[in-house]
């Protein structure tokens, strides 16, 4: 048996005893007794889809002094590669089947098409960056900046023809019992043959994309600008001893490139300017109690952004209260508090005590940062009397809990429940509750939610 098929011939067999399902025409067939099955020929194996082309290579940037001298430049993408074709599907060996015995025949699928490479993406066009000092002096350069054409997608293959059955259907006799004797019994046995598959086609590549368009950048001066350094990534404890220089430069985005630049250039028509230079400076101010060092695995953004100022960014590890002050170009950032994100949800139910009016539910934050974290609570209260054994419970209470009724002693809270909009009998000792309470906790523009649950009964006084 040809070795594609011999690994899929179990899978099929398995499917069939387990799904035991009747088919659609063409797709796999389970016959009755599926140990009967019999390839009639051998599977061939699929196309290969067709290789992608590569992307074409982008256009080499350049930067130049406008000087009054005529420059011609070509900063052009190069075209994308084709994808190839798909193969084609192989044809099965198929047997010319007759009156083939003692077995249900499933004939060989044709093979599928393989899907076509996809086409290679343009190259981009270069960027350009002219120093000047006379603005005319641009149009002595001429440029052609244009992105690569995208390759053609390849086509998909065909899928080969199934085989098919000569003979669906013949008769064979079965006996049981040595001949001449009494207990010899023969019977009429029906076996079948199935047609394979036909293998599908493979799919088409897409085109690939044309690339952009060079984009043009004038400076007004005959100084290089500088790098831009508008980011920094560090560690909250290396904020604690060193202040952190940012700079970038700022542009003004304008049309009208071509108009720049001699006749017949072709580039992107939105260029930039350069504006200034921009510098800020970061300092850390820290106020929280804990140490700083206790979040040294946590990391901080710094981004300076056109203002002037430095916008921070902590970890989502860590909680941050704090406020910014810029001066010039100095930004400082005091950390009033610090919170790790694991301790802000380390709430637990601690007591259920008292009854009607009376009746509470206390929670206790065991992280201890009920001090600092701003809490609330909605709570759903359901009820059930205990008269019935099953437990079925009517929701008598959903909503937020006021905050007059929330009482708070260091990292322990109170929830008077019995001062809630609740029927007085569902408040008696011997009630059966299903209370779940969800806490909001936030702090610095963050906010987590924890769920507590707790079933029991009130107790008597």
């Amino acid at each position: 048996m040809h070795k594609s098929f011999r690994y899929q011939l179990p899978f099929l067999l398995t499917f069939c005893l387990l799904s035991n399902l009747l088919p659609a025409t063409g797709a796999v067939v389970c016959p009755t007794n599926v140990k009967e099955l019999k390839v009639a020929g051998y599977y061939d194996k699929n196309g290969s889809s067709g290789r992608s082309g590569r992307d074409g290579r982008s256009g080499t940037s350049q930067t130049i002094n406008a000087d009054g001298s005529a420059v011609n430049l070509d900063l052009s993408g190069k075209d994308g590669e084709d994808g190839e074709d798909g193969e084609p599907g192989s044809r099965p060996s198929c047997r010319n089947q007759r009156e083939e015995g003692r077995d249900n025949i499933n004939a060989p699928n044709g093979g599928d098409g393989g899907s076509g490479g996809q086409g290679g993406n343009g190259g981009q066009g270069g960027d350009l960056t002219v120093y000047y000092t006379n603005l005319a002096d641009l149009k002595k350069i001429a440029v052609r900046a244009v992105g690569g054409e995208g390759g053609r997608g390849g086509r998909g293959a065909r899928g080969a023809a199934g085989c098919s059955c000569r003979q669906r259907r013949w008769e064979r006799e079965s006996c049981t019992g040595s001949p001449g004797t009494p207990n010899r019994r023969c019977t009429q046995k029906v076996y079948r043959c199935y047609d394979g598959r036909d293998g599908s086609d493979g799919s088409d590549g897409r085109d690939g994309t044309r690339g952009r368009l060079g984009i043009l950048s004038i400076v007004n001066s005959k100084e290089a600008v500088a790098d831009d350094k508008p980011t920094a990534d560090v560690g909250i404890s290396q904020l604690a001893n060193q202040q952190f220089n940012l700079s970038k430069n700022k542009w003004q985005i304008r049309q009208g490139a071509k108009s720049l630049l001699a006749i017949g250039s072709v580039i992107a028509d939105e260029y930039r300017e350069f504006e200034r230079r921009l510098n800020g400076s970061f300092k850390l101010v820290w106020l929280e109690k804990q140490a700083i060092s206790n979040f040294a695995s946590q990391s901080v953004k710094l981004t300076l952004n056109d203002n002037q100022e430095i916008d921070v960014a902590f970890s989502e590890k860590v909680w941050v209260d704090g406020i910014a002050k810029t001066t010039g170009s100095l930004t400082e950032y005091t950390v009033n508090h610090a919170i790790s994100q694991e301790d802000v949800t380390r709430l637990a139910v601690a007591e259920f005590a008292n009854s009607g009016q009376n009746l509470s539910f206390r929670i206790v934050d065991l992280a201890g940062k009920s001090d600092v974290i701003n809490t609330r609570f909605k709570i759903k209260y359901r009820a059930q009397d205990n008269f019935d054994d099953a437990f079925n419970p009517q929701t008598l209470y959903e909503g937020e809990i006021p905050t007059e009724l929330v009482s708070r002693n260091y990292n322990n809270f109170t929830l008077a429940l019995g001062k809630l909009k609740i029927p007085s009998q569902a408040l008696n000792p011997g009630v059966k509750v299903d209370i779940e309470v969800v806490a909001i906790r936030s702090l610095g523009g963050r906010s987590a939610q924890q769920k507590m649950s707790w079933q029991g009964v009130i107790r008597k006084r």
